[in-house]
């Protein structure tokens, strides 16, 4: 994703605005890392301007949109559209991205792939363009379960951890409130589950629904600093070279209470030990986004249609984010005209390996992805 730094090259975070911006002295300690264990850097990816849509639209390099069995294109997701894209078409076996909001998660629930969000600080962020320090995250974008759990290894190391799924929790409210082909693909690999000896267990979350609500009535806290960071450039003249929605949707985030961002920083660590114990030791599945991709062509021509549908799709990630849970993204299924439909497991902050580790002892239950064994990064590691 280009807000990685890659020595030599320009980041331009999607943006215009940056296309003459100094060129990077070094690699962003990620991408160093990956390097060092013998991957290969062969392109930076598309996304959308600075990572502020979960859309995936760009104006400016254009968008890798979908194409739907009936010719129509539909949105990639975002921000981290090119990287989902990418991984889907067989151009690589990896791609990493930012995730504040969902960035990493919805791009690979649109294109049919795997997409994890790690903790807050599990990776090195150093040498990556922020969006929101309190939010902002690293993460894969791959073709199997496996192969996130292998690159977290090569990331962090071997850890102890369990490699059984002992019990999944699903809200049957969130469930239910899903798109048709959402809810019946979701329960059809929740099915499979359970079949196989996973305890499914449909109940209430209330720690859920405060993350959930806090977010519908004070906004977004990322929305707060996203605005802070580019004040500047928005009372600027070169403001003017930004995507009209990009530069909207920013300039609405800094009518939002500044205090927000500091009840947020304060209620947080609350309504994390309250979702653990709530969760005792089991993962919380939701849907990853509550329908399929949204056609791209209204969402171009509409700020109103482009900021409704960019919240839709936005709304079942943010408590993950907000909540700092880590994250995986696995398909459950197709529709009929060829788009996908994702499931996210989330675990409390922290337990990263643990959630890759029983994805990775359920793997050949979950649903293909796109892709899925062709140049598998996890045939040649030593992970699970």
């Amino acid at each position: 994703q280009d807000l990685f730094d890659i020595a030599g090259t320009r980041t331009t975070a999607g943006s215009a605005t940056r296309l003459d911006a100094p060129l990077a002295t070094h690699d962003a300690g990620m991408v160093a890392r990956l390097t060092q264990a013998g991957m290969v850097t062969i392109g930076k990816t598309n996304l959308s301007e600075f990572a502020f849509s979960g859309l995936g639209i760009n104006p400016t390099f254009t968008t890798p949109a979908l194409l739907a069995t009936d010719g129509e294109e539909h949105v990639p997701g975002g921000s981290s559209s090119g990287a989902a894209r990418a991984v889907a078409q067989g151009v690589a076996c990896i791609a990493i991205g930012t995730d504040t909001a969902g960035s990493v998660r919805i791009p690979a629930a649109f294109s049919g792939v795997i997409g994890f969000r790690a903790s807050r600080h599990r990776y090195d962020a150093s040498g990556v363009f922020p969006l929101a320090a309190s939010l902002d995250t690293l993460g894969p974008l791959c073709r199997s379960v496996r192969d996130a759990y292998a690159l977290d290894v090569i990331l962090c190391g071997e850890e102890t951890s369990s490699s059984t799924v002992s019990r999944l929790i699903v809200d049957p409210e969130i469930l239910n409130a899903a798109d048709i082909s959402v809810r019946d693909n979701s329960a059809s690999l929740l099915s499979r589950l359970a079949a196989s000896g996973v305890v499914v267990e449909y109940r209430h979350l209330p720690a859920l629904y405060e993350a959930l609500n806090w977010i519908a009535h004070h906004g977004w806290p990322g929305a707060i600093e996203a605005f802070q960071l580019h004040a500047s450039l928005l009372a600027s003249p070169a403001a003017t070279a930004m995507d009209p929605l990009i530069r909207r949707r920013l300039l609405a985030s800094g009518t939002i209470d500044p205090a927000v961002l500091t009840t947020f920083l304060r209620l947080r660590p609350i309504w994390q030990q309250a979702l653990a114990e709530e969760l005792n030791g089991a993962i919380l599945v939701t849907p990853t986004v509550a329908h399929t991709a949204p056609r791209l062509a209204p969402l171009q021509a509409d700020a109103e249609a482009f900021a409704f549908a960019n919240s839709a799709t936005l709304r079942l990630t943010m408590p993950g984010s907000l909540l700092d849970m880590p994250g995986l993204a696995v398909p459950s299924g197709t529709t009929a005209n060829g788009l996908y439909t994702s499931l996210l497991f989330s675990s409390p902050n922290g337990e990263d390996r643990s959630l890759l580790s029983a994805a990775c002892a359920v793997a050949h239950l979950l649903a293909p992805s796109k892709g899925d064994g062709a140049n598998s990064l996890s045939l040649n590691s030593k992970g699970k």
